[in-house]
């Protein structure tokens, strides 16, 4: 793929870069390495990784949008905040259940690595939702998707793109702690007032 590849890249790393503070802008960095990548994932025959980039655009929108008015306050900022157990573990299963049936379906398709691919789907789906609602484990499912995915795209001689995850993984860690940093204060914050 050469420099389309690498351009993907550098979009998508911004994408990341931006996320980790917060910045709504991430959001049309991600939108523009998803258009790329749909054609790359396409040639290369990852279906589902193309798939993925469909959504990937549409949730930009989304996250766009959430990030800026989807808090219901005043400022209309959407903060931190975190999910349940039991609603982790209902994700997961979904998510688990989609991939199964999903590879089952690829099967028959000509599609490579079909089971994983789907995992690697589903699994960013989920991370994806869960990130324009700003949920603080998002963090934690990327650095296991990207992981999985590194695997796929190494495997398909994307080695540029395989990096980039390496790289993913990396910065998710350093997100998972500044947004935990974000928490924290938030929730330091709604105690005092609630003490007020």
């Amino acid at each position: 793929m050469g420099p389309t590849e690498w351009i993907a890249v550098l979009l998508a790393i911004g994408y990341l870069v931006l996320a980790i503070r917060q910045n709504p802008w991430c959001w049309v960095s991600g939108a523009a390495s998803a258009v790329i990548y749909l054609v790359i994932f396409f040639r290369t025959g990852l279906w589902m990784q193309a798939a993925l980039q469909v959504f990937y655009v549409a949730m930009s929108v989304y996250g766009w949008y959430s990030w800026r008015h989807g808090a219901g306050r005043e400022d209309g900022a959407l903060r931190v905040s975190r999910w349940p157990v039991g609603r982790h573990a209902a994700a997961i299963a979904i998510a688990l259940a989609l991939a199964l049936a999903n590879g089952f379906v690829l099967q028959g398709m000509d599609s490579v690595l079909p089971y994983v691919d789907s995992l690697v789907a589903w699994v960013s789906v989920l991370a994806t939702w869960m990130t324009a609602r700003k949920l603080l484990a998002s963090w934690l499912y990327w650095i296991l998707v990207d992981l999985v995915a590194m695997g796929l795209y190494w495997s398909q001689g994307l080695h540029v793109t395989t990096g980039l995850f390496l790289l993913y993984v990396l910065l998710a860690v350093r997100g998972y702690r500044e947004w935990r940093l974000s928490l924290a204060k938030t929730e330091t914050g709604d105690r005092a007032r609630a003490h007020a």
